[in-house]
């Protein structure tokens, strides 16, 4: 399908999906997240991992669209923000890895955007907040969540209460950001790291990536418990049958997610 705001790149089983809408600097409107939900919903099969980012120097998303939401009423505000949140969880939840490479603004929807990703990496020139009080709503798109879920409430409260932006050296340090890199190595370190990924066994990173995502709103027994079933699943797959043999063969395995 061809996407209107979409830019696609495929390299080795690595997806790339960049937002183009430079006039608005990426801002996410409804077409443009139906047009989201509609391409991770239809991966193909050999993308083992996916990269997210934003077209152009200046933003990775500059936020949600403003002009889209001015005049909407109560309902169609909560229809928005539904339809934000449910493709947002559609990326939360691929079973394959995503990374977030933050090329500039990454503010309210776009911050959102990053942090649905399970991996997030930034330019030097990235920024990042949720400034949507000042414009007399909250974050929309799952922020206040997720938000607080990775960086910790006070963080997230600050961040929120204040609608102040934070430098990527700040997003760092508090753990919004996996990496922070100058511009032009930002794509080629987001490509090495999925590289790195796709020699692994995309089954067992499926299963991972649930017992991370699953165990943090989970009792610890339950998460124990998850673990240990998707660590038996494991046993049941060629991936695992090859990578063991591989190891004490001494030569590199054969995964096929099997």
């Amino acid at each position: 399908m061809e996407y209107e705001f979409l830019k696609i790149e495929r390299i080795d089983g690595i997806s790339i999906m960049k937002v183009s809408a430079p006039k608005s600097l990426n801002a996410l409107n409804s077409t443009i997240l139906r047009e989201i939900g509609d391409f991770v919903e239809n991966l193909d099969d050999t993308t083992r991992v996916l990269i997210i980012t934003g077209d152009g120097e200046k933003a990775f998303v500059a936020g949600a669209d403003i002009a889209e939401m001015a005049n909407l009423n109560e309902e169609e505000g909560y229809k928005f923000g539904a339809l934000g949140a449910k493709v947002f969880r559609r990326i939360e939840t691929l079973d394959i890895p995503v990374i977030a490479a933050v090329n500039g603004f990454a503010l309210g929807g776009g911050c959102e955007l990053a942090m649905a990703c399970d991996i997030r990496i930034a330019s030097n020139k990235a920024k990042f907040g949720q400034p949507e009080v000042g414009l007399g709503i909250t974050p929309g798109f799952s922020g206040t969540y997720r938000l607080a879920k990775l960086v910790g409430q006070g963080y997230a409260k600050e961040m929120i209460f204040t609608g102040k932006a934070i430098r990527a050296d700040e997003a760092l340090r508090i753990g919004l950001v996996n990496a922070v890199y100058e511009p032009e190595e930002l794509m080629p370190k987001a490509i090495e790291m999925a590289q790195k990924m796709t020699e692994n066994a995309p089954l067992a990173i499926k299963y991972a990536k649930q017992c991370i995502n699953e165990s943090y709103d989970l009792v610890v027994e339950d998460a124990m418990e998850l673990e240990s079933r998707n660590f038996g699943k494991c046993f049941a797959t060629q991936d695992q049958k090859d990578g063991m043999a591989a190891f004490l063969e001494k030569r590199k395995p054969v995964f096929n997610a099997k």
